[in-house]
């Protein structure tokens, strides 16, 4: 038995070698494959985001409309934030810096997440700055300044699950060109809602079904306006809205109302209360957290779900 697990043991580094090597040679597959998809897609004359969809490293096709929205409006700086990144293997701007150079800067609330990322094939072949933080309104500016970017950046990606409204609310400092944002589709199409400001919120514990969490999009449609942005979509799964700077708008984009943006969410991930998936079915999402408390962003009040 020793005997096996001393060659096991010699085998070991040579096969982490392999499996490094292999993941580096999918990426390469992945990336010619999305290069592909960009030429093929830039074709076909629409101009709503969906129709420019891809999924190379995104969670859905964020992919190919950030590409799409790059190559239509003018980007002085070629840099993104994006937050919430877990091990940033799964990210809104991951094929931008692969595939077209790209320099990012990154947090993640996980020291084990950030060290997955530092551990990466792809860290140190790219311009790429990790950081372990827990964002909140307070820090926001004061971490995204640890970038070291110009204010004007290109892109800036929000997921936190939780405080993404009063975070964006608080940024200062930067003015993004293009903001991708997360929203809570079960919130509806209407009313201008979130989550109350809590600086210890986890989507986890908020509530059982993890459905409390974020900000509606007219929420986020009415911060963005007041900040100088306009929305231009949402992607086809109901996840996440994209706005543009309004001096850089032109066509193809067209600034759409929280309303006319909206996408009802496909996403099923309501948890029971043991924790389990009960993929509960849209009709049934908004009851199961009806009651709950949301901040009206354009009034300053408290109201019920």
């Amino acid at each position: 038995m020793f005997s096996r697990l001393g060659k096991f043991l010699r085998r070991l580094p040579a096969a982490l070698r392999y499996a490094v090597n292999l993941e580096s040679e999918i990426d390469r597959i992945k990336i010619n494959q999305g290069q592909i998809l960009e030429a093929l897609l830039a074709s076909n004359g629409s101009d709503r985001l969906r129709d420019h969809e891809f999924k190379v490293f995104s969670q859905w096709g964020e992919d190919g409309v950030l590409q799409w929205i790059v190559d239509h409006i003018e980007i002085r700086n070629k840099t993104f934030i994006e937050f919430g990144v877990e091990d940033f293997r799964e990210s809104n701007c991951r094929y931008l810096m692969m595939s077209r150079g790209w320099s990012g800067f990154v947090l993640d609330g996980s020291e084990r997440n950030v060290d997955e990322i530092r551990r990466a094939h792809w860290y140190w072949r790219y311009d790429l700055v990790a950081r372990a933080a827990f964002v909140t309104r307070e820090n926001v500016d004061d971490l995204l300044s640890e970038s070291g970017f110009d204010a004007d950046i290109g892109i800036l990606s929000v997921d936190i699950d939780g405080m993404d409204y009063h975070v964006l609310e608080r940024i200062e400092r930067f003015r993004p060109r293009v903001i991708v944002a997360e929203y809570n589709a079960i919130f509806g199409d209407a009313r201008p809602i979130t989550v109350p400001y809590d600086p210890s919120f986890t989507r986890g514990s908020a509530h059982y079904t993890h459905l409390y969490f974020g900000a509606s999009l007219a929420a986020l449609t009415h911060l963005a306006s007041a900040k100088g942005y306009a929305l231009v979509g949402t992607n086809s799964n109901g996840v996440n809205a994209f706005f543009i700077r309004r001096d850089l708008m032109r066509a193809p984009f067209r600034e759409l109302s929280a309303q006319e943006g909206y996408t009802p969410t496909t996403v099923r991930q309501s948890r029971d209360r043991g924790g389990q998936l009960d993929y509960l079915p849209a009709g049934e999402q908004l009851r199961a957290i009806a009651g709950l408390p949301v901040l009206n962003v354009v009034t300053g009040a408290l109201e019920r779900l």
